[in-house]
């Protein structure tokens, strides 16, 4: 199934993709399963395969608003520099690492597929980066690697959007450089696991105003889904509804000569074969 959520009268709903449009199962099941991460957390899957099942279209998809698939994830997690030739782009002789590197997303720091994204007032520096995303479906710590499929519920993606000259203002983290808000999206939807296999291949292509900037695939990922899933619930419990942002390819702005910074107007898309197409355009920072 392709699950999304959106926006509609102010209310968060959400729905699955069918011919012709999008189920509502908020009208159809919310009773039981109220939003996406509950029907995830509560093995509502087949409930909602069964709503979708016959009727049709409730919505035209073209006039949602749709929002990050998971609004509110417990817990977000991004991993760094975890496709290969990544570790050459910074260009500081390192050897590669043997764990991953991670750190946090807010989720006010993402919208949905569609929404803008904004480029900061403070900074020239607003950079893409395109990747995989897996979401968790079942509880779980400690999992070992050959245990770590069955967690997870599906995918979609992810425009990482950074801040690269706020990456640096502390000595330890980046956090600053990743949370500016609005800067970043997931979406459109999660396909879930059942109808694309998270072993994979997948591929990964960004483009900006239609130009490839990034392409590659998980076949070339340093850290794989199963290493993730293991390596985190190692320290933290993963619950239904987290979010694992996978790295991104080598191509991001940063590293072109001179850097190809976002501007507003430009059109980023975020796309995997399987999974579809996340796009965004940028515009200026909006005080609200």
């Amino acid at each position: 199934m392709r699950l999304l959520s959106y926006l509609e009268n102010e209310r968060e709903r959400y729905g699955a993709i069918v011919e012709g449009g999008v189920v509502d199962l908020t009208a159809r099941i919310g009773d039981d399963y109220p939003d996406l991460k509950a029907l995830i957390a509560r093995n509502g899957l087949s409930a909602a395969r069964e709503a979708a099942r016959g009727p049709s279209a409730d919505r035209d998809l073209s006039s949602l608003t749709l929002l990050p698939p998971i609004t509110a994830p417990e817990k977000l997690w991004c991993v760094g520099v975890n496709y290969r030739d990544r570790n050459a782009e910074y260009k500081d002789k390192s050897d590669l690492q043997k764990y991953p590197s991670l750190f946090v997303r807010n989720p006010s720091s993402v919208v949905g597929s569609g929404q803008p994204i904004e480029k900061p007032d403070v900074s020239e520096q607003y950079d893409y980066e395109g990747e995989l995303v897996i979401v968790i479906g079942e509880q779980g710590r400690h999992i070992p690697p050959e245990q770590a499929w069955k967690h997870i519920f599906g995918m979609t993606l992810c425009n990482e959007g950074s801040v690269r000259d706020w990456l640096h203002h502390g000595k330890f983290n980046v956090t600053q450089g990743k949370n500016f808000d609005r800067s970043g999206s997931i979406g459109p939807w999660i396909v879930t696991a059942d109808e694309l296999d998270p072993r994979g291949p997948h591929d990964i292509v960004t483009r900006v105003n239609g130009e490839t900037r990034q392409q590659d695939t998980t076949e070339r990922l340093m850290f794989t889904f199963d290493f993730l899933i293991s390596y985190l619930s190692t320290f933290a419990t993963l619950k239904p509804g987290d979010v694992i942002v996978t790295g991104t390819p080598t191509g991001a702005g940063a590293r072109f000569d001179p850097p190809r910074w976002l501007k507003p107007g430009d059109v980023v898309e975020v796309e995997s074969s399987g999974i579809g197409i996340l796009r965004n355009t940028v515009v200026a920072e909006r005080h609200m």
